[in-house]
């Protein structure tokens, strides 16, 4: 009987790890400068046009428990935007449904109650199946435990394009873990 069952999971393994192994793969050999997305002001973002940069990329909602930490995200583009790190983020009502309607509503709330001016995706959605292909590839790169689980959570994508860390929405961005994690992206420098 266990020679049998052994031999029933080898043949299933044959047919679906060949797959997943080279889709896998694939994923892992593309950055986060391979992807784009649309942007709150209209028209597309490209992360490409980010290259040589550190990202943090972080899914937002204007009516979460941890919207407040707009004002801590703000706080951290500001120190260490001059020194090559790019705040974006990400509006999605994935969550709680605890998004505002429309791309205009979500940019004026963000201005008028945190001042917020680093660069914002339009409304996108960040897990399940229909999730953006950046959110995909990222998930693949960090695994189950580093998926966002709600609001606010948080990658850091190093200077080479390549995932560093991830955070989740009880991480504060401006806390010592983050801001260690930030200089050392930083502090990495990109193969020529």
């Amino acid at each position: 009987m266990r020679a049998y069952l052994i031999a029933v999971c080898l043949c299933l393994a044959s047919f679906l790890l060949p797959a997943s192994l080279a889709a896998r793969q694939q994923d892992m050999s593309a950055t986060a400068f391979d992807f784009h997305f649309p942007s709150i002001e209209g028209g597309q973002m490209n992360l490409s046009d980010y290259q040589g940069k550190v990202l943090l990329v972080v899914n937002t909602a204007s009516q979460c428990g941890f919207t407040p930490q707009y004002t801590a995200l703000q706080a951290i583009w500001s120190e260490y935007r001059d020194k090559g790190l790019v705040v974006i983020g990400v509006p999605s009502d994935d969550f709680g449904g605890q998004e505002l309607d429309s791309e205009q509503q979500v940019k004026q709330f963000c201005e008028v109650n945190f001042d917020i001016d680093f660069p914002m995706t339009a409304i996108t959605k960040v897990k399940g199946e229909n999730a953006h292909a950046f959110y995909q590839w990222a998930g693949q790169q960090v695994g189950m435990m580093g998926k966002p689980k709600w609001n606010f959570h948080k990658f850091l994508i190093g200077r080479d394009g390549q995932m560093v860390d991830w955070f989740s929405s009880m991480t504060s961005p401006d806390s010592q873990k983050m801001k260690k994690s930030i200089d050392a992206a930083l502090a990495q420098k990109v193969a020529s």
